[in-house]
């Protein structure tokens, strides 16, 4: 089911096409902190991606939960903006040679990811209260605290330290 495709006439149907939408990003995002972490030169930074990669497994795991409560398989659309996200973060990775503007790098790409879970949270929170599915909001709202909470963190590193270094 593409975005705004025939397939989508409902908001019910909307609201399942960005649960599937956000359920293949965590994924994809889960399958690429690793190598963030492994390229990232600052310890705090690199130590940051493999503490979000355990919360984005616990938020894979709140979205089944949030699918299973909505009657719906848990299953993943292919999502154009965050694999483009993440084929630029790996074209980016793979040219920048000094290890204190890598760091920078990562983080400046890890927010555009975070800022993509952001807004697509946001948006499946409001369509959930509006459609009345009252016991999927938690669990979203939970998701959404974590990803707020880790743009912060990586806007702190960056503005402290890291983006200082790298210039």
């Amino acid at each position: 089911m593409g975005l705004f495709s025939k397939d989508i006439k409902t908001m019910d149907d909307l609201f399942l096409h960005t649960l599937q939408d956000i359920y293949y990003a965590e994924k994809q995002i889960a399958k690429n902190l690793p190598t963030m972490a492994e390229k990232a030169t600052n310890r705090e930074l690199a130590n940051g991606f493999k503490t979000h990669l355990e919360e984005t497994e616990n938020q894979i795991k709140r979205l089944e939960q949030v699918f299973a409560d909505y009657g719906k398989p848990a299953e993943g659309v292919d999502c154009e903006a965050i694999d483009g996200i993440l084929k630029e973060a790996k074209h980016v990775i793979g040219n920048v040679e000094d290890k204190q503007v890598l760091d920078a790098a990562l983080i400046a790409l890890a927010q555009a990811v975070e800022h993509y879970e952001i807004t697509r949270y946001g948006t499946l929170i409001a369509w959930a209260k509006e459609l009345g599915y009252d016991k999927l909001v938690r669990p979203l709202e939970l998701n959404l605290k974590e990803e707020d909470a880790t743009d912060k963190k990586l806007s702190k590193l960056a503005e402290s330290k890291l983006n200082k270094k790298a210039a």
